[in-house]
């Protein structure tokens, strides 16, 4: 792989990832609510939905969702469905970016690390800008007369390493903001505003249209 081609690729993914998206928000949400440690878990759960993401390009999934009209739309409404659920949990107040932090740090009140890590993992399989780079981005980088392999692994593992610094300096930022959060007043429009972007991402995937060429 010339130097070029990953220097090229190194600079559309950092604009892709560095621009927020329902994974940024999960992470600044987790931060502010259950402290900044448990951002590693989410984000760890965002990488592996990545990877899996990369993985399904590299196996041709891009192609079969170019050339199947029925699966395209099948993903495209499961992912969107998902993406207004989490939406309007936050809108209707059944998930707060505050969690109530009435526990003091009560380690008992966080999630487990295995629900922040599937919530990320299901946030980033139905985030519809991965999925546009990975399908439509990602292919162009790929030398055909290469090794596919260390090409995965190395264009895959500065997506996913860019992605992971990203979201935990999303998420520093966010926790430093914690007592403006916890204003109640204040609170509640962040829950709306939170959820009102996972709305909007999950007509944007809706929006989606399928390639054909």
């Amino acid at each position: 792989m010339h130097l070029h081609t990953v220097l090229a690729y190194s600079a559309v993914a950092c604009v892709a990832v560095a621009s927020p998206g329902p994974a940024t928000v999960l992470a600044m949400r987790n931060s502010v609510a259950y402290g900044l440690r448990t951002v590693v878990w989410s984000s760890l759960g965002n990488v592996s939905g990545l990877f899996l993401l990369s993985a399904a390009a590299m196996l041709g999934l891009g192609v079969l969702l170019r050339s199947s009209a029925l699966l395209f739309e099948a993903v495209k409404i499961i992912g969107a469905l998902y993406l207004f659920y989490m939406g309007l949990k936050h809108v209707f107040g059944r998930a707060t970016v505050m969690a109530q932090r009435e526990d003091n740090g009560d380690a008992s009140a966080r999630p487990q690390p295995r629900k922040l890590y599937l919530e990320a993992v299901l946030t980033a399989g139905t985030n519809p800008k991965p999925i546009l780079f990975f399908t439509a981005l990602f292919p162009q980088f790929i030398d055909p007369d290469a090794s596919l392999l260390s090409q995965f692994f190395v264009l895959t593992g500065i997506f996913v390493t860019m992605s992971f610094v990203s979201l935990m300096s999303y998420a520093a930022v966010a926790s430093r903001a914690r007592a403006l959060l916890a204003r109640p007043r204040f609170a509640q429009w962040v829950n709306r505003g939170v959820g009102a972007i996972f709305i909007s991402f999950g007509a944007a995937l809706l929006a989606l249209r399928r390639q054909t060429t």
